[in-house]
């Protein structure tokens, strides 16, 4: 229900019910978008192949990105300006998911 509120770990978290459709569609469709949007390079792991000194990835900052850039320095970028969620609900019904 609406009312319930959860702590920020796992032990709570997990008591979670899922919703009825994850257990019974036939189709589903998971995204996620975040920061890692917005040097849009590779994968949602951005942060971490680069931080653990990946050479593409590393190349890739060195090469669009002045010196002493970090990972929060995408925030300010990341405005979801032209996101439009009914836009996506339509797409992923048009495509079966629920």
């Amino acid at each position: 229900t609406g009312n319930v509120r959860y702590e920020p770990k796992w032990s709570s978290l997990d008591t979670r019910p899922l919703p009825k459709w994850y257990d019974e569609a036939k189709v589903g469709i998971f995204i996620h978008w975040g920061v890692f949007s917005v040097p849009s390079f590779e994968t949602e792991w951005f942060w971490n192949n680069w931080h653990s000194g990946s050479a593409d990835f590393v190349k890739f900052m060195d090469e669009n990105y002045r010196p002493g850039f970090t990972y929060a320095d995408f925030a300010p970028q990341f405005t979801a300006e032209f996101y439009d969620p009914n836009q996506w609900a339509d797409i992923f019904q048009a495509a079966g998911a629920k």
